[in-house]
């Protein structure tokens, strides 16, 4: 089918995965077990419209290994891939992260991270993921790390640029070695912050690509227009970029695609309105998309209060089948 998006809708190949367009669903927080049924059915919904890349939630990484191993995240795997979209993962720094600073941490616990990110990295490996991204955005542990304003230690994780990217490299560096030379590395940052700017998040990015990083997640990635602070990283890195910010207008992301600010869109809360929007825009029928009005009442208002997400506009009965 020719569509009236080409940009959007061309093959993608990273390292040895095809994408088949250029669409990501990215990492949705959705209170549900991500191995349940329902679960398994929000995930299935998402994949469902073919977008090219699925990334899965943010997801502790002490959770690997236990509840989370390759035979319990198989069919979660299986719902993404057999829709045709690469499958993700997102990996957050679990309890011993949560709710702390880069100063509240000892060398031995910053250690034990990095070792917990590999090891997450290899059982995702092993259950048939295509890659994971370290959330390394919005001011979580590892973005604390990078900023000088939040990271004030004073030995080889802090101080100098070169420092605040080491723990970053070192996790790369770290799921490269544990998950092998073919299995995809992502890794999300916000590029700007109070104390740091674009240079400074390019040269970290580039210590990335050096640890064995293959795409960027690029989160806020728009200031004024689509991609606009993607752009800096599509044009100086040898890496897909991914953007994220008003993508859910197709023109928007075509544009952004062809005029090259990035090499992907990520599409959010337009995703969960209606999940079929790859599909129909690949079909030109944009009138009959359910167009999220970003209210943020069943998404990010279910969130605030832990209820599974969801969104007003679903029609009767579309809610039963998550749970």
């Amino acid at each position: 089918m020719v569509s009236a998006y080409p940009a959007i809708f061309s093959p993608l190949r990273i390292r040895g995965v095809e994408l088949p367009n250029r669409i990501v669903v990215p990492p949705l927080v959705q209170v549900r077990p991500i191995t349940s049924p329902e679960g398994l059915a929000w995930y299935r919904r998402l994949a469902s419209g073919s977008p090219g890349m699925v990334i899965v939630e943010a997801t502790n990484i002490d959770d690997f290994g236990r509840e989370l191993t390759p035979e319990t995240l198989r069919p979660l795997v299986d719902v993404i891939q057999q829709a045709g979209a690469a499958a993700f993962v997102q990996l957050f720094p679990g309890p011993l992260g949560r709710g702390r600073r880069p100063d509240d941490l000892t060398v031995g616990e910053i250690e034990a991270i990095i070792d917990a990110y590999g090891a997450a990295a290899s059982f995702c490996r092993q259950a048939g993921f295509d890659g994971v991204e370290p959330h390394g955005a919005h001011s979580y542990l590892l973005h604390d790390f990078f900023k000088p304003d939040q990271n004030h230690r004073t030995d080889n994780y802090g101080g100098s640029l070169d420092n605040r990217c080491r723990m970053g490299v070192q996790i790369v560096r770290r799921m490269r070695q544990a998950a092998g030379a073919d299995f995809l590395l992502g890794y999300r940052h916000t590029p700007t912050g109070a104390e740091y700017g674009i240079e400074e998040s390019l040269v970290f990015a580039e210590r990335l690509i050096e640890a064995g990083m293959d795409v960027l997640d690029v989160s806020p990635a728009r200031k004024e227009s689509a991609a606009d602070l993607a752009e800096p990283f599509k044009k100086r890195l040898p890496v897909p970029v991914i953007a994220v910010g008003g993508m859910e207008e197709p023109d928007e992301a075509e544009a952004a695609l062809r005029e090259g600010r990035c090499d992907l869109v990520a599409v959010g809360r337009q995703m969960i309105a209606d999940a079929r929007w790859p599909a129909k825009v690949r079909q030109g029928r944009l009138d009959d998309i359910r167009k999220c009005t970003k209210c943020n009442k069943g998404c990010h208002g279910n969130l605030s209060k832990r209820l599974p997400v969801a969104c007003v506009l679903w029609p009767e009965g579309e809610l039963d089948a998550f749970g």
